[in-house]
């Protein structure tokens, strides 16, 4: 039987590759096993964004409690505004790449910049102690400078008055676009109205908007760019193509109770 040579160039070739496959199995073996702890850190964080937009995330508030109490999520159908029954697992982003669950969003009506979207999105009402609906969370999202901005967004049962916003993703750059995660920003948000006397999308955000006291938000300084994203996202989500005909529906069956 030959000798192995780890010194010749076989030899170092074999020792490389047996490195490499050693490491690879190691690798997927860590990612198998943390997986679902990663699914579980993703599910609180996303509750607490949830929670952070509607306000009611204090420093002491044990996430999962909080959200099993007040959150009720449900899947919405965009087209009519209707709940619909019976989907489990829904991945809004997975449903959006997928020709069978997604809309082609025509150029013209793409204030988002995002191609595509989900049918079906998920909301999340907020119930008080005595399980009355108080609010909604709705999820949004929409291209900035250099990244898919995704955030949520909480409306009182008027449908128009903004209650919080929060931005939990999005890859801006730091200290410029990427304040939209900065929660003194988004507090300029808070009780401005989506919709003007005509029904029409009238939140705007950027330069001087802030002189449009019920509908106006300053754009971040030195990040227009970003700023016209989340003005953008705005725009679309909340018209006749994204919650536009949902809301609708949840401010008549806010006035009925």
């Amino acid at each position: 039987m030959a000798k192995f040579n780890k010194d010749s160039v076989g030899g170092t070739l074999t020792v490389v590759v047996l490195l490499s496959l050693i490491c690879s199995l190691i690798v997927a073996g860590a990612a198998v096993m943390l997986k679902p702890t990663q699914d579980i850190q993703k599910q609180l964080d996303k509750q607490k964004n949830i929670l952070q937009a509607a306000g009611l995330l204090q420093k002491d508030t044990d996430v999962q409690e909080t959200y099993t109490k007040f959150i009720e999520p449900k899947i919405v159908d965009l087209a009519t505004g209707d709940y619909v029954e019976g989907v489990t697992g829904f991945d809004a982003r997975a449903a959006a790449k997928d020709p069978a669950q997604n809309v082609v969003i025509a150029p013209e009506d793409d204030k988002a910049n995002i191609k595509t979207r989900a049918k079906y999105a998920e909301v999340y009402l907020v119930k008080d102690d005595s399980g009355k609906t108080t609010q909604v969370v709705l999820p949004m999202h929409g291209n900035g400078l250099w990244s898919i901005m995704y955030g949520f967004v909480a409306v009182q049962p008027d449908a128009n008055t903004i209650n919080g916003i929060t931005y939990y993703e999005q890859g801006e750059t730091a200290g410029l676009g990427g304040e939209i995660a900065n929660p003194n920003w988004q507090k300029n948000f808070v009780g401005k109205k989506l919709y003007n006397e005509q029904n029409q999308v009238a939140l705007r955000v950027g330069k001087g908007a802030s002189a449009d006291k019920d509908h106006g938000v300053d754009g971040l300084s030195g990040a227009t760019l970003t700023s016209n994203g989340v003005d953008g996202s705005f725009k679309y989500w909340f018209g006749q193509n994204g919650f536009g005909p949902y809301l609708a529906k949840f401010k008549a069956a806010a006035g009925a109770n």
